[in-house]
């Protein structure tokens, strides 16, 4: 069974070998005392949740803090392509459960997207909020999967400022039930699966709609800004299910989980 993690500071893992003791504290310290009951000889892993982890037993475990001796420290490179969920506010919190099972499955970046036929709105101080709320879903989600990365929350767009992003993406997919093409063949297409590509990390933004679809206009606009439409299979996948599948599908297609 593999270690619990839990969450340190950005960049607080550096410059320690094996040996160290680092000392976890605040609210994951908390977590790990007093819900997951950790003691004294338990493995765990710390992460810095950009790509350092640290494998190692507790030492101590007190009130509000976890002493962990290190095993391993090593750091997890990032995917060569890097796969970018887009996804569209939807009702009944359909948009979080897209964003939480895409990350146990392995995104490495979410755009909350206020499509045309969206019902839900992020206006004002309640924007502020639901970024927030997505950004701590996801990163609950990437303590589950027991990632050392947690997916970046980017800022909302509307489909203008999608439109740019597609076109200054080296791949916009646009998973909708009409496309003509699958999507093994569009990344096939696009030379994602060919040795002869830069060697610079890339990112495919997978751009889902909400419950009641993509405006046809949207389509239509993003597609003029060099986005591509791909089916998934024969069947209507809701909202909150569309990304995960899209990610499981491209996840084998690339590699990224061999």
């Amino acid at each position: 069974m593999s270690n619990p993690v839990f969450f340190a500071p950005a960049g607080s893992l550096g410059g320690l070998v094996p040996g160290s003791v680092f000392v976890l504290e605040g609210p994951e310290a908390r977590h790990a005392v007093t819900v997951k009951r950790l003691s004294a000889g338990e493995p765990v892993d710390i992460s810095d949740g950009e790509g350092a982890r640290l494998t190692g037993r507790v030492s101590e475990a007190g009130q509000g803090l976890l002493s962990v001796v290190a095993e391993e420290v090593a750091f997890e490179e990032r995917p060569a392509v890097r796969l970018v969920l887009v996804q569209a506010l939807a009702k009944g919190d359909r948009d979080e459960l897209a964003i939480e099972t895409a990350t146990e499955l392995g995104i490495d970046a979410v755009i909350p997207w206020q499509a045309e036929r969206s019902i839900v709105r992020w206006k004002g101080d309640r924007a502020a909020k639901a970024h927030a709320k997505w950004q701590s879903v996801v990163t609950a989600a990437a303590k589950q999967a027991r990632r050392a990365w947690i997916p970046e929350v980017r800022d909302l767009v509307d489909t203008t400022a999608l439109a740019k992003a597609a076109a200054a993406a080296d791949l916009a997919v646009i998973l909708h039930e009409d496309a003509k093409n699958s999507l093994r063949s569009v990344i096939e297409e696009a030379g994602f699966l060919s040795n002869s590509g830069p060697d610079a990390a890339r990112e495919v933004l997978l751009i889902v709609g909400p419950e009641g679809g993509m405006a046809p206009r949207e389509v239509t606009r993003l597609s003029d800004a060099g986005a591509v439409t791909a089916l998934l299979g024969h069947h209507v996948l809701r909202s909150s299910t569309a990304g995960p599948a899209a990610v499981v599908l491209l996840s084998d297609i690339l590699g990224r989980w061999r």
